[in-house]
């Protein structure tokens, strides 16, 4: 499946976090360039064509909330998130103020961060969305865009909700899901009830797999789901 690949702009100071970060979504098929302060952020944007930026607030040299702002100068679409440890209600409504797409707090779940870039994506360019995504894995085939698997010339319609937790899955191939990411991205909350139906519905694409042998859904317990594949 060829895909276009997003060019992000990630400024953090923490060193460990911004490496962090920095793996997990080129993994995931981004161009991440990595900067250590506002300023040289700033720089960085201003020398180079972003997609995406995501900004940590507290910032040596210039903070998240100026970065921002000087980014809205340049450029009034790019989508930004904010990464901060501070969550008071008017850092909040300061960022969305300067024109922030998103805000989420530290710490935060890695796959999250990944599903809410995903998401603004998908809202601020809906023409990608016209192309049909096609995932293979092994013998099967999986049509996204239309929810049907196809494997030896059958094809199998999936429920909406089965779609959705299995193109979840297929993106992160091979790498764990959290359960709760899971739950709020088809659900939209998090509860004992919606884990048991999450359950329920793994237990269904269990069973549309089962003809694929190198394909497995495996349950880690109190961490979450992955879609493993054997090369």
């Amino acid at each position: 499946m060829s895909k276009r690949k997003w060019k992000i702009l990630l400024v953090e100071d923490d060193t460990n976090l911004g490496f962090l970060l920095l793996e997990f979504l080129e993994s995931n098929g981004f161009d991440v360039k990595l900067y250590r302060d506002g300023i040289s952020g700033l720089n960085g944007f201003r020398a180079s064509e972003f997609d995406f930026c995501i900004l940590d607030v507290m910032m040596p040299l210039m903070d998240g909330f100026t970065l921002a702002e000087k980014i809205r100068e340049q450029n009034q679409k790019i989508p930004i998130i904010f990464l901060t440890a501070r969550s008071m209600k008017e850092d909040k409504l300061k960022g969305f103020r300067i024109g922030i797409d998103d805000y989420i707090t530290k710490p935060f779940d890695e796959e999250e961060l990944l599903f809410r870039i995903q998401s603004i994506l998908k809202r601020v360019n809906p023409e990608e969305e016209t192309q049909k995504v096609l995932y293979q894995l092994g013998k099967i085939t999986f049509d996204a865009q239309n929810q049907v698997i196809k494997i030896d010339g059958q094809s199998k319609r999936l429920t909406s909700k089965e779609s959705k937790i299995l193109e979840l899955l297929a993106k992160s191939k091979n790498n764990i899901v959290n359960r709760e990411t899971l739950m709020k991205e088809i659900w939209g909350e998090t509860d004992y009830f919606i884990g048991r139906s999450l359950d329920v519905f793994i237990s269904k694409l269990r069973k549309h797999l089962k003809d694929e042998p190198k394909l497995k859904i495996e349950t880690i317990p109190t961490v979450g789901i992955i879609l493993s594949m054997e090369e």
